[in-house]
């Protein structure tokens, strides 16, 4: 489905996980105008790099493995684990990685306020070779803050 579009009726989906050919790789569930999910399969590593969404709350749950998640100041919100969750409200700093040998899982739903310019908001530099790793980069541009 296109970026913008309303659906009109019911779809059905399927989790299946993917190849991991690289150490992040994204397995696109669904998405309508105002939400999407997805689930991050990571081998090591993470969401690399402080950030914010203006206009996207989050909500993270690990299927497998665990996830250690950060906040302002590389404070730590949460290690979760199998079940186990964090909610991120949009414009709130935060960044993930994977805390456990196995490799992670973690589903991923972002619902969009249409009323707000959907950006992501780099608070540090991205790590090299994860430069674009939003899913669908749905309606969402970058802009990094200077330190």
């Amino acid at each position: 489905m296109p970026a913008g579009e309303q659906l009109k009726e019911p779809v059905a989906f399927r989790y299946t996980k993917p190849e991991q050919t690289k150490d992040k790789v994204i397995a696109r569930l669904c998405r309508t105008d105002i939400m999407y999910a997805s689930v991050q399969v990571i081998a090591k590593g993470g969401e690399n790099n402080m950030h914010a969404h203006t206009a996207q709350d989050g909500f993270w749950m690990v299927l497998k493995g665990r996830a250690k998640f950060y906040g302002e100041g590389d404070v730590l919100i949460a290690e979760i684990g199998p079940n186990e969750g964090v909610l991120v409200p949009r414009g709130v700093q935060y960044w993930f990685e994977s805390s456990s040998p196995e490799i992670l899982e973690i589903l991923q739903v972002e619902a969009i306020d249409k009323s707000i310019k959907n950006m992501r908001v780099d608070y540090k530099p991205r790590v090299a070779g994860r430069e674009n790793n939003s899913p669908d980069n749905l309606n969402e541009y970058t802009h990094t803050l200077k330190a």
